[in-house]
């Protein structure tokens, strides 16, 4: 039986009556006609400080609740986790996200970085999508790093789980944009109903064994380097 999902609609701009702003409305239409739920967050509503990289000093001391317990980035993570997905809608700042944002995608490797406590990152089976908004060119730039670092994270990102408009704040004029918003918005919602509460990581694998295996395939196989070394050398000789 599908989940009835619930979505957090994560607006990345300090302009709240921006193109941000209005496509990411637009994504919750779509989230509502797939039969889900949202929750909306003004990100800049919230004080988030920068990530302190704790993880690279101690990999055990990073995790959740992060340590940094002076601002709101726990309790803005705590409304994530009780969410099925996510759908970032960001303004481009320079081929990237805004540094808010940057900060609070930093400090989600307190979710990742579970995968060592727990054996899941607490982030893994969630579902996400993105919306970029820029006035000359960066948007897919931006749109791309997102969806690199969210997959690493252990994030499904479905089929057109992305629209962008080069508009500015004329995004609205932007046939295309609205209809891919609108999409983004029904489309995590369908895919978050039907992958949610599922574990997909493998923590447990034999990293031994399986480096054996392929060496020792990859040897028997040297006798193939040899023959097109061969095969060089006599081209090598023709040419001369």
């Amino acid at each position: 039986m599908n989940t009835k999902p619930k979505i957090a609609l994560i607006n990345g701009s300090p302009r709240k009556y921006g193109s941000s702003y209005k496509l990411l409305y637009i994504a919750s239409r779509g989230v509502v006609d797939a039969g889900g739920e949202y929750v909306w967050i003004d990100l800049y509503d919230y004080r988030i400080k920068e990530c302190f990289g704790c993880v690279s000093d101690d990999q055990s001391v990073c995790r959740y609740p992060c340590i940094i317990d002076d601002d709101d980035f726990n309790k803005l993570a705590k409304s994530i986790l009780e969410t099925h997905g996510f759908i970032i809608s960001t303004p481009v700042y320079w081929y990237s996200v805004p540094g808010l944002l940057k900060n609070f995608i930093d400090r989600l490797t307190s979710f990742e970085n579970m995968i060592f406590h727990k054996g899941r990152s607490l982030l893994e089976g969630k579902v996400s999508g993105f919306i970029a908004v820029g006035a000359d060119s960066g948007c897919i730039t931006t749109i791309s790093h997102l969806m690199v670092v969210f997959n690493s994270m252990g994030v499904h990102i479905p089929p057109w789980a992305l629209a962008y408009s080069y508009k500015g704040d004329d995004a609205l004029e932007d046939e295309q944009a609205v209809r891919d918003s609108y999409n983004v918005g029904y489309i995590v919602a369908r895919a978050a109903s039907i992958l949610a509460n599922n574990e997909w990581y493998n923590p447990n694998v034999n990293v031994e064994k399986l480096v054996k295996e392929t060496e020792n395939t990859v040897v028997k196989l040297y006798n193939n380097k040899i023959d097109r070394l061969e095969i060089y050398k006599n081209k090598l000789k023709a040419i001369i």
